[in-house]
């Protein structure tokens, strides 16, 4: 890796930040708040909140054990993946290389940022190797993008050639992990202290069922959440959402059964569907969905609509042509979907 000076974009490494009134006093004993222009009554929602949200992330260190200094918590993973196309990348010269099919927004914030964007498809097995990767960098590639569980396609990416890829390449590797609760791979962020290249995206949207509140994490090294910090809104996540944050991650013994639960629906539910006349083929997942190549996936997907049932339409999205993807749902939706699949004509 060069160094983060070299990767970060000059503006970026000479800002100086806002300083929120809260951080102004940490470390001190506070209990009358003048400093801020709040209104004094109608507590506690009149209080801004803590700006680096300390005490949630203290709570994450203990169930995902990451310190707190490797943490950054946004507005969504999008929050994140925003920051990284404005930390490090400088618009119309700079690039970043993914593969694809993946999650739609990673291009998304690089056109938002006009920045270069790069894919490189899997093959066959839905699977990408370092070297393909590091074929269309340049030196003006700043960073990689992989999901793993990858989106729309359910499987995780080999993880050698993720590791190939974190050792060869110069720049950032950002590895989204938001489906890595229903895989049985070893999550990457618990490689953090070998990669300082690498930054883990977790969110609380998928098994810890809180998509509602929109809480993402980047963990990564101290060096890279510190610039993360200095560009993010001060008050970026806010009390509510830090609140149900800490309720939900206070019972992690509940959304390992919601996991256990999820998991073993998805088995049965792949095997009925594959069952189905118009199922051409499943492909391996290790995500809370499955990816399914149809006879005829646009008609099949207007006629569920009209049930009343939603699926993803993947067809127009490459190497997906024909396919959904379908959420495993509980044991009542799947059997909504499977009793309206197997009424089509």
């Amino acid at each position: 890796m060069i160094s983060l000076e070299k990767l970060t974009r000059k503006n970026i490494w000479n800002l100086a930040p806002y300083s929120c009134a809260r951080n102004e006093f940490s470390g001190t004993t506070a209990k009358v708040f003048l400093d801020a222009n709040e209104n004094p009554y109608g507590g506690p929602y009149n209080r801004y909140p803590d700006p680096l949200q300390l005490k949630l992330k203290s709570m994450i260190e203990k169930v995902k054990g990451i310190p707190t200094d490797y943490t950054f918590l946004g507005n969504g993973s999008d929050e994140a993946i925003d920051l990284v196309y404005r930390c490090f990348c400088e618009p119309k010269e700079d690039n970043v290389v993914a593969i694809e099919p993946t999650y739609g927004m990673y291009k998304v914030c690089a056109d938002i940022n006009d920045v270069e964007y790069r894919p490189v498809l899997l093959d066959e097995n839905f699977q990408i190797t370092a070297k393909a990767l590091l074929s269309e960098c340049d030196s003006h590639t700043k960073v990689i993008w992989i999901c793993s569980p990858n989106n729309p396609t359910g499987n995780d990416i080999n993880r050698e050639e993720i590791v190939k890829v974190l050792e060869s390449f110069d720049g950032i590797v950002v590895v989204d992990e938001a489906y890595s609760d229903f895989s049985h791979k070893r999550p990457l962020r618990f490689e953090l202290p070998r990669y300082p290249n690498l930054i883990v995206l977790n969110t609380l949207s998928k098994a810890w069922a809180s998509a509602a509140i929109r809480l993402g994490m980047a963990f990564a090294s101290p060096e890279i959440i510190n610039i993360f910090n200095k560009v993010k809104y001060p008050y970026n996540v806010n009390l509510l959402t830090q609140e149900q944050a800490m309720k939900i991650l206070s019972d992690p013994y509940e959304v390992d059964r919601w996991i256990q639960l999820i998991t073993n629906e998805r088995s049965r539910m792949i095997e009925a569907f594959q069952s189905l006349s118009i199922c051409e083929k499943v492909y391996p997942t290790d995500a809370n969905f499955f990816l399914a190549k149809v006879t005829n996936a646009q008609s099949i997907y207007e006629y569920l609509v009209k049930q009343g049932v939603i699926v993803r339409n993947r067809t127009r999205v490459q190497l997906c042509k024909d396919c959904l993807r379908i959420t495993v749902g509980n044991r009542n939706e799947n059997a909504e979907l499977l009793g309206a699949l197997r009424q089509y004509k």
